[in-house]
């Protein structure tokens, strides 16, 4: 993988990339992972923006099955998160030649981030970005999940959609199908958060259709590493988009806190 944009072979999936500001070589890099409609392309202007302000280099792709990567069969399986986390995540790291760098995941990005972090063993992971993290369902997201299913049955989501993804079908019936198995009603992989031993920052709107404040109180409560938290009133799925400015400079700090800590001469002990 150039440090650029293009195309990587990943197992048996062609996966588009494009990547901003220093390669690994010169500085840590911001890994961002998209929501479960999301796509390179809809993080827009965003990656250039943290790369111009955090100094690091940025690098974002399409998983599987969404923008212009190769598609997927369906259905995707109930545990499609933790199968991103656990056999995709590392080949693109690696692919990149990626060192130190922070995972930055914006909801279903955020809990493959997070399951990522509390079930791979991967020293270059040095902390934790989640935006709208979901770690186990919650009546209000399912019903949120099955509205955006009858507005993509009517039409004016998949017409929205297939700007972005070469197969909107899959892309949107993947997750969509996925969340609405009545076996995913038990789905949970909080305890991934048990095994996190990486500073984390989480970021959750309190007017979030899909998630609600539950799913940080699950972090505070069970996380050992050092979490913090931006609440944001008022705010749904989206508080990247939807507070940029606010979000922004509360990711640009906690990496500026991140780089301190690695250039200080502070011993962390072994666990034991």
């Amino acid at each position: 993988m150039d440090w650029g944009s293009g195309t990587v072979q990943v197992e048996q999936h062609t996966l588009e990339y494009a990547t901003w500001g220093p390669s690994p070589t010169v500085a840590p890099t911001l890994v961002l992972l998209h929501e479960g409609l999301g796509s390179l392309g809809l993080w827009r202007d965003w990656p250039a923006q943290l790369a111009e302000r955090t100094g690091m280099g940025v690098l974002a792709y399409s998983r599987a099955g969404y923008g212009r990567s190769t598609p997927v069969n369906l259905p995707r399986p109930l545990g499609y998160m933790t199968l991103e986390a656990t056999d995709m995540l590392g080949p693109v790291l690696d692919a990149a030649g990626v060192g130190a760098c922070v995972l930055l995941g914006h909801s279903d990005g955020a809990t493959i981030a997070g399951i990522y972090a509390g079930s791979v063993s991967d020293l270059r992971v040095r902390g934790l970005i989640l935006l709208a993290p979901h770690f186990f369902t919650e009546p209000e997201g399912l019903a949120a999940i099955r509205s955006a299913g009858e507005a993509y049955s009517s039409g004016a989501l998949k017409e929205k959609l297939a700007r972005h993804h070469d197969h909107p079908d899959i892309a949107f019936y993947g997750w969509h199908d996925a969340w609405m198995d009545p076996g995913f009603i038990d789905w949970n992989v909080a305890d991934a958060i048990d095994h996190w031993r990486v500073p984390s920052l989480i970021v959750q709107g309190d007017a979030d259709p899909y998630g609600t404040l539950a799913q940080v109180h699950e972090v505070e409560e069970r996380a050992y590493a050092p979490v913090e938290t931006l609440i944001l009133k008022g705010c749904g799925h989206a508080p990247h988009k939807e507070r940029p400015e606010e979000v922004t400079a509360e990711i640009v700090a906690f990496c500026a806190r991140l780089q301190a800590f690695e250039a200080s001469d502070v011993v962390i002990p072994e666990l034991t």
